[in-house]
């Protein structure tokens, strides 16, 4: 009775191993490359620098190619997991929001840590240093950057404490401009070509105007702060939901891996100022899409 119980537990086992390599031989067929899209921060270049060696680390990892896609804007980042074209999407928080809100079939795996343990980041506007700017008010009439509509920090955020203050963007500037991405508001301010741009910022330490100090880029110091906004959830990586279950837990427990298996290329990634993603739920990001609801309102009550 033992030896037939064992030959029994091995048959069994075989078969479930034989099933769990079928599965994989599916999805493997279906997915010979999967595609991990990204929201513009920074020039092309900068992102498949940054990027590159967690893409190797992704594909030896869920054992199938995985190809950086730098997105020209946010929404077609979004418009790429909606129609299933992107399997894996880094977002900011309200285009992660925006994704769910139009159908995308999506859920977060992993969200960004500060280097503080904390998980949120801030809103704010710049204005040169050197410029008589001390506060939004003295901007009448001035033109201002935002990022992108999907941006957080780079329009939704802004937008939503500039109504706060009673200023409606569109009226009390001369212009609003969308800049593409948090980069180019920064250079747009450099330029003269707006008087005040809206970007993200951790804290003194991490910024990407600290990132493009530190790529040679700009100067932290040619420009102030004149608000900060409350702080905004940090950044999701999500997944296709309707990926095969298997599928989807290999490409989750890669992306959280990436930082304890690959320290140095992590920290090459990030700058050295984040620690390893942590697992995330679609319930952080449920005031975001309150944010997004007021932000569409406010669009609605204009037109």
């Amino acid at each position: 009775m033992i030896v037939r119980r064992s030959v029994l537990g091995l048959v069994a086992g075989a078969v479930a191993l034989s099933a769990s390599g079928a599965m994989a031989q599916d999805w493997k067929a279906k997915y010979p490359e999967i595609v991990f899209g990204k929201i513009p921060d920074e020039n092309a270049s900068g992102t498949t620098d940054r990027y590159g060696p967690f893409m190797d680390f992704l594909s030896k990892e869920i054992g199938t190619k995985v190809t950086l896609r730098i997105a020209q804007d946010y929404a077609a980042v979004i418009e790429g997991q909606r129609a299933g074209q992107i399997q894996i999407g880094y977002y900011g928080p309200a285009s992660y929001a925006r994704a769910t809100m139009v159908g995308a079939k999506i859920e977060p795996v992993a969200i960004e840590v500060n280097e503080d343990g904390t998980k949120g980041y801030y809103s704010v506007f710049y204005v040169k240093k050197d410029s008589p700017y001390q506060k939004i008010e003295d901007l009448k009439g001035k033109n201002l950057g935002l990022v992108d509509p999907n941006s957080t920090s780079g329009n939704n955020v802004p937008r939503f404490s500039l109504n706060k203050m009673g200023i409606d963007p569109e009226t009390f500037f001369s212009k609003v401009v969308y800049t593409g991405s948090h980069e180019n508001a920064v250079i747009a301010l450099g330029q003269g070509t707006v008087d005040v741009a809206a970007n993200w910022w951790n804290d003194e330490n991490e910024s990407m105007l600290k990132r493009m100090e530190r790529k040679g880029m700009a100067k932290y110091d040619d420009y102030r702060i004149i608000f900060k906004s409350e702080q905004i959830v940090n950044s999701p990586i999500a997944v296709m939901s309707d990926l095969p279950a298997d599928l989807k837990k290999k490409i989750a427990d890669a992306i959280l891996a990436f930082p304890i298996k690959e320290p140095e290329a992590f920290k090459k990634m990030t700058d050295g100022k984040q620690r390893p993603w942590q697992p995330v739920t679609h319930d952080a990001y449920k005031p975001v899409v309150e944010l997004n609801k007021f932000v569409d309102e406010l669009r609605k009550k204009k037109s």
